[in-house]
């Protein structure tokens, strides 16, 4: 199945529904009683998705709204948590390579990740903010996985049993930041808070895999930048979820990051995006996410600068 969260007209409530056959149905026309969001539908989907897939055999393909009259939200616009990961050796091989020193062994034993800001959400034809502090802003081209399920100390193969779906995510990045961010060992946070995009497609696990391969294409105004596919990726989503629900608690919803593949962001590529840039990322069936660089406000410097406490001879 493949959901999505939308404005209809001109109201403001976020609703959320099927793409089917070329149409979007409303879940609220499934059921009145269905959760009022795809979050509330995700934690008991067990228990409702049999009552979704009757809905489309009954409509049959008949009705549905136009998906060019409704606006599109992130198919998770209020997700509980957000964690990206480090996952394409070849990428993070480069990045070893551009500071000079040896992959950590490390990375080969755990897959690292951040903790992102689950709160600065964008969709599909949003425009991105370009921070005032960076002259620096970067794309990466991920897919994102969401959990379905609540989970503990799961293996890998529990772990694969515990996806919904997947949709394509856009990790934006204040390089010059996240430079000096790295150098205290800490981070990434402000090069990386300010601006999370998803969509336009939530599709679920039972029709994608993709460690079976999934091509991602960037776009950069129309000309296409990088090619990639996720079965390239060293650690799968299955390994990610293991690693994230050891002694702590997975909850459905949860959104979990691939990280970039190599050349999926400017970093790689050396080429940087420009104010009024249109960034495209296509990955069927996921769909294309589509959104427009933004113009920042005048520069200023991330510099709160003060004498340290002890001088060190």
């Amino acid at each position: 199945m493949r959901f999505l969260s939308f404005f209809l007209g001109r109201s403001q409530e976020i609703r959320w529904g099927l793409c089917h056959e070329g149409k979007v149905f409303d879940a609220a026309e499934a059921a009145p009683d269905f959760p009022k969001t795809l979050l509330g539908f995700i934690e008991q989907h067990e228990l409702l998705m049999p009552r979704l897939r009757a809905f489309l055999e009954r409509v049959n393909g008949n009705g549905g709204l136009d998906p060019g009259h409704l606006r599109w939200m992130a198919p998770l616009p209020n997700p509980p948590s957000l964690k990206d990961f480090f996952a394409f050796e070849e990428h993070a091989l480069a990045g070893a390579r551009r500071r000079g020193e040896p992959l950590p062994e490390e990375w080969y034993q755990i897959p690292a990740y951040y903790k992102g800001n689950h709160r600065q959400i964008f969709g599909p034809e949003d425009e991105i903010p370009w921070p005032a502090y960076t002259k620096k802003l970067d794309f990466e081209c991920e897919v994102a996985c969401v959990a379905g399920k609540k989970g503990i100390n799961l293996s890998p193969e529990e772990a694969k049993r515990h996806i919904f779906g997947y949709m394509i995510f856009n990790d934006f990045s204040a390089r010059d930041i996240q430079q000096r961010e790295m150098r205290l060992r800490f981070g990434p946070n402000k090069a990386k808070d300010f601006a999370n995009a998803f969509g336009p497609l939530l599709v679920t696990a039972d029709e994608l895999d993709p460690s079976k391969g999934l091509a991602v294409t960037l776009r950069v105004n129309g000309e296409v930048w990088s090619r990639g596919n996720l079965q390239d990726q060293h650690w799968g989503f299955p390994a990610l979820i293991s690693h994230c629900s050891q002694s702590e608690w997975i909850y459905p919803g949860d959104i979990l990051g691939s990280g970039t593949f190599y050349k999926g962001c400017g970093l790689d590529l050396d080429r940087w995006i420009k104010p009024g840039d249109l960034i495209e990322i296509e990955a069927q069936p996921l769909g294309i996410l589509r959104n427009r660089i933004g113009h920042p406000a005048q520069f200023h410097e991330l510099n709160y600068h003060t004498e340290p406490a002890v001088k060190v001879i």
